[in-house]
């Protein structure tokens, strides 16, 4: 049974985590146990898919006077102009991996415990730490300014988050910065891409598990989608502004510290049983 605290607990997980580079499944699979949910539970999968509905509706709300300008204004001056093609092009490399290859369905099969993604979380902790040093630019620019082929490589990098506990997040700022676009720039076309990608992952999972879809659990299910929101539309401003001032320091440590903390803790627990 897939309680209210439960959904509570994951909806800030999921808030907190899904738009900063520390991954959020990452999280989600560490947490699975400390919090006694069964992965395989019908209510749980469709948890995780509606609450990563309420991060990509933070999105929309935080960014949506672009969004407007970009859906029914585009013809007009400014970046929107531009943006819909450029996130087509980011995309593609993703949707071309999944739908040929199934790329992502076999990394989640092998990799999605603990032990790999602490592995995966520390290997990402020294690549941003790498990237925030060597290619950090301060110049000023506008997300208009993304070409066409930065847009392509972004999209290449974003492949990497398919592995567990790397975050989609880096994956997208950290390959927007060595392209050369300052990390406020590289995090905003991170949050517009996040909405085509989430939201394409989102369908092919809620139809995947259409058949767990009932109204058992429905109230825990969306209280727990509402908590996600929320949380994530305050974090998604505090990074906003944060990233403009300070380096991925904070983050670099953090990913190592969880990794060490859940390889430790996994090997004694090993021992244990």
């Amino acid at each position: 049974m897939f309680e209210l605290f439960q959904a509570i607990v994951m909806g800030v997980i999921e808030g907190v985590t899904e738009f900063l580079p520390v991954s959020s499944t990452g999280h989600m699979i560490i947490a699975q146990p400390l919090l006694g949910i069964d992965p395989e539970l019908p209510q749980w999968r469709v948890f995780l898919v509606v609450s990563q509905l309420g991060a990509i509706a933070a999105v929309i709300v935080y960014f949506w006077r672009k969004l407007w300008q970009a859906t029914f204004h585009p013809h007009q001056p400014g970046w929107s102009a531009h943006i819909i093609p450029k996130l087509l092009i980011a995309m593609a490399p993703a949707v071309l991996l999944q739908l040929v290859f199934k790329v992502n369905d076999l990394l989640e099969a092998y990799l999605e415990k603990p032990v790999p993604v602490a592995i995966a979380l520390i290997i990402g902790a020294f690549l941003i730490w790498w990237i925030d040093s060597a290619f950090r630019t301060r110049r000023r620019m506008e997300v208009d300014d993304v070409t066409l082929l930065q847009a392509f490589l972004i999209g290449c990098a974003q492949c990497v988050a398919m592995c567990p506990g790397t975050s989609r997040s880096a994956a997208t700022i950290m390959g927007g910065m060595m392209v050369g676009l300052s990390p406020s720039i590289a995090a905003e076309f991170s949050f517009f891409l996040a909405i085509p990608t989430m939201f394409g992952a989102s369908a092919v999972r809620l139809w995947k598990y259409r058949g767990d879809l009932n109204t058992d659990g429905l109230a825990i299910i969306l209280i727990g989608a509402a908590v996600s929101f929320l949380v994530a539309l305050l974090v998604i401003a505090a990074f906003m502004s944060y990233i403009k001032r300070r380096r991925f320091t904070a983050f670099v440590v953090y990913r190592i510290l969880l990794g060490v903390t859940v390889l430790v803790w996994w090997r004694f627990a090993a021992q244990a049983a």
